[in-house]
């Protein structure tokens, strides 16, 4: 017995040991059998206590009075599927009559304090069926991507979601974006991922840092247009509308709308074009929106309105062109001036990492998802790359961003070089890549006047 107790207690030790340094081990070795037996031993009795049962039918109460029968117990929500996943459970329920979605939802807290589990989520399948997604542990603490999450055309993988999904950035779905983050929030961090991955897509990217140039030049072997100042972007936009409408008239010559024409062979944006036709996407990637919207004279005000006003001409009508924008910022609110507001109604995608104040917030989410704007204020400083993201359709998680870190992204901006497409609206624009710099002197500090 001595040998039994011994391995009882290494198991033991062991489990402790992979729970406090290894939580995703743990839980594909133990916490997954604990779970799930913790949540079919006491699945009636958590359903009942969190008032998700129903009353038996009239018909089975009649039976039990007549064949003199205990009262049958109230009917929980059937168990049509439990399947394990490597971050936790799916629980997909069977309402009965008379029970909503939206009971579900409203006790998601109950449940994941009465099951053990980290956290419980849930959304509608289908009318009747509802799917509980529960994560046994933090996966926000550590982040750490499937190995083969799944990528497609304008369509990659940039963050882990709270309940273990892979977030995607979808552009076909939702073209424009909106991302902001104070600094040292993760921000940069974001879009350097974000540029990793779609630098192995058949896209131009495009850039605007007006920080000269320290967040994106350093890609620029990816890029095929950057601008490091707000005079050289406000040229860059116009070149981009410009490139714009010469793809709207190329789908126009390409419609072929005859009585014999198929519809599905009626071309409205790039993506019903031939593959031999169809003109390379391009993603806008603006590093800090209020660097274009702030001026000091008369003349910077007019380049101001020339910005935002294409801008919002890109958020308007680039979609169907093929032309996706992503604005970053630290801080967006109506004080940037007139435009702003207008431009961000065209921003489908939103997505708020932790902010300053709550102006941004409310910019962010006060129009689509109220409820996540104190999500977003709650982000606590020593979580860099937590983030709140929602879309117009009022739906909003947290997700976290893996670190990439500045030389990752250069490098893979570098591998893909040779996808680079060359664009003759913006050759002028394109990055010179010069040999490496001379090292600039920088002035000493003079010395204080001695008395």
């Amino acid at each position: 017995m001595r040998w039994l107790t011994a391995a009882v207690v290494l198991v033991a030790v062991l489990a402790g040991l992979l729970r406090w340094r290894r939580p995703a081990w743990y839980w594909l070795s133990f916490g997954v059998t604990f779970a799930t037996c913790r949540v079919l031993g006491r699945y009636r009795a958590v359903m009942d206590a969190c008032g998700l049962t129903v009353p038996p039918p009239r018909w089975r109460l009649a039976i039990a009075r007549m064949a003199n029968r205990p009262v049958p117990e109230p009917r929980a929500p059937r168990i049509l599927r439990l399947r394990p996943t490597r971050t936790g459970l799916f629980l997909r329920l069977g309402l009965r009559p008379g029970q909503d979605a939206f009971d579900v939802a409203a006790s998601c807290d109950r449940l994941r304090h009465s099951f053990g589990m980290f956290g419980v989520t849930s959304r509608e399948i289908r009318s009747g069926v509802v799917e509980l997604r529960m994560t046994g542990y933090d996966v926000l603490r550590r982040v750490q991507m499937p190995a083969r999450a799944e990528r497609s055309t304008m369509r990659v993988p940039v963050a882990l979601r709270e309940d273990g999904d892979v977030h995607y950035r979808d552009y076909r779905t939702t073209p424009h974006a909106l991302t902001i983050g104070a600094t040292k929030s993760g921000k940069s961090v974001y879009q350097r991922n974000l540029i990793a991955e779609l630098a192995a897509q058949e896209v131009a990217l495009v850039g605007i840092d007006c920080k000269q140039g320290v967040e994106l030049f350093p890609l620029a072997r990816r890029f095929s247009a950057l601008a490091d100042n707000p005079d050289t972007a406000a040229d860059l936009l116009d070149a981009l509308i410009s490139h714009m409408e010469d793809v709207y008239q190329l789908i126009r010559a390409e419609q072929r709308i005859t009585a014999d024409t198929p519809d599905a062979d009626i071309a409205a944006d790039i993506w019903d074009l031939p593959d031999h036709l169809r003109p390379v996407p391009v993603v806008l990637l603006v590093d800090e929106v209020a660097e274009l919207a702030l001026f000091a004279t008369k003349d910077e005000e007019k380049r101001r309105d020339r910005i935002i006003t294409a801008l919002a001409r890109l958020a308007q009508l680039g979609r169907a062109a093929g032309i996706y924008l992503e604005i970053c910022g630290q801080r967006f609110g109506s004080e940037l001036g007139k435009g702003i507001t207008m431009l961000r109604a065209q921003l489908s995608v939103r997505t708020a990492h932790r902010v300053n104040d709550e102006t941004s917030a409310n910019m962010a989410f006060g129009d689509i998802a109220p409820d996540a704007v104190l999500a977003t204020v709650q982000i606590p400083i020593s979580a860099p790359g937590l983030a709140i993201t929602g879309d117009a359709s009022g739906g909003w998680s947290r997700i976290r961003t893996p670190h990439t870190s500045l030389r990752a992204a250069v490098d893979a901006c570098n591998k893909h070089a040779h996808l680079t497409p060359d664009l003759p609206a913006l050759d002028a624009f394109r990055p010179v890549l010069a040999s490496p710099a001379v090292p600039v002197a920088i002035p000493a500090p003079a010395a204080p006047a001695t008395p």
